[in-house]
């Protein structure tokens, strides 16, 4: 049975060089995509867009990719607070904050 995407999923992606991880953010007929990353904006930023608080790093990944997919966890809602079981940290992930 193929793993068929949920909102607030947490999955893998695992792909041929390199994996990526994240939360379902969007889910479509056409395509889902995965957050990856959430950056706070700097508070000079958000009256231009006061909804919006965050920066987030989004990948797309179409359909015929499902398969590549591993299930993780599930969380109710993008306000849940990851705890200690689901939170799972990727190798190097802080190189890309320096």
């Amino acid at each position: 049975m193929t793993y068929k995407p949920r909102l607030n999923d947490y999955v893998k992606w695992h792909k041929e060089k390199h994996s990526v991880e994240g939360w379902v953010y969007y889910v479509d007929k056409q395509y889902i995509t995965l957050e990856t990353r959430v950056i706070p904006k700097p508070e000079e930023d958000i009256p231009n867009a006061p909804i919006h608080k965050n920066h987030r790093c989004l990948v797309v990944c179409f359909p015929e990719y499902y398969s590549e997919l591993e299930y993780v966890t599930h969380r109710e809602t993008i306000y849940s607070k990851p705890t200690q079981d689901t939170y799972k940290s990727q190798t190097y992930r802080d190189r890309d904050l320096y």
